[in-house]
């Protein structure tokens, strides 16, 4: 019996700004997969990730993207977050005069249809921020304003226990951590898993570090806006010692 892929993209192409980034792509993750999307800057890596989210700054001109067997090549970043994509930012945008609490509870109403009281949501959220190893007080804090980025990538997980999804799109997600906190936002990602084992990743990401946490099935390697190469750890393993430079294409001259 054949797993149905949770997750298809079959020969993507995108552009921004008339220029093309993404010439190519494909890539299917199962159900309860973990992905890890690596390559250097300006290879395509954050473009994917926003374009998988809907994101009206990307066209896309070629391909098509399937979440559960549906093509959702031309639905909006709305209808991909009630379908059950997220997004973890590289840099999450604070929201003055809006707390981790309110974001929370409209999130929640506009994923799964719950409209719950402020009570409620805060006794539901009050096991998962102490999982995270988060201060409650964060709750009342309005969203990402002061944060330190420990504390906002943290708050990104926070968000993905909560509103459940099918498949999480962590883009950059170790960008400017130290060790301690990568190794507490990849626990983190560990307890959604624990209790969500279907659940689908894929991880963007330059370093190794990450991947050491998370331990990956399956590694690709992004380069000028194609996959050239994927494998599974040992590939990761020879990135980080031999880098990039060895896969790029030469330049015509």
């Amino acid at each position: 019996m054949v797993d149905t892929p949770l997750f298809e993209i079959e020969d993507l192409h995108v552009r921004a700004d008339g220029n093309e980034i993404l010439r190519g792509v494909s890539l299917t993750i199962l159900p309860g997969e973990v992905h890890a999307l690596m390559g250097p800057n300006g290879s395509g890596k954050s473009t994917l990730a926003s374009t998988l989210l809907g994101s009206p700054e990307y066209e896309v001109t070629g391909g098509t993207i399937r979440f559960q067997g549906e093509d959702i090549t031309t639905w909006g970043p709305d209808d991909r977050g009630k379908a059950g994509i997220f997004l973890a930012f590289q840099y999450p945008q604070a929201i003055p005069g809006v707390s981790v609490l309110n974001f929370l509870r409209q999130a929640l109403s506009a994923r799964k249809g719950i409209d719950l009281s402020m009570l409620e949501l805060r006794l539901s959220i009050m096991e998962w921020m102490e999982r995270l190893a988060m201060d409650p007080s964060f709750a009342d804090r309005y969203l990402n304003e002061g944060f330190s980025g420990g504390e906002k990538k943290r708050n990104e997980i926070l968000q993905m226990a909560i509103l459940e999804p099918e498949l999480a799109v962590l883009d950059e997600t170790d960008s400017g951590l130290d060790i301690d906190a990568l190794r507490v936002v990849a626990e983190g990602v560990r307890e959604v898993q624990k209790d969500r084992p279907q659940l689908g990743l894929l991880v963007v990401t330059h370093y190794q570090r990450l991947l050491d946490e998370l331990q990956p099935s399956h590694v690709h390697l992004l380069i000028d806006g194609r996959i050239v190469e994927s494998g599974d750890m040992a590939l990761a393993t020879k990135l980080e010692t031999a880098g990039y430079e060895a896969w790029r294409l030469p330049v015509a001259p």
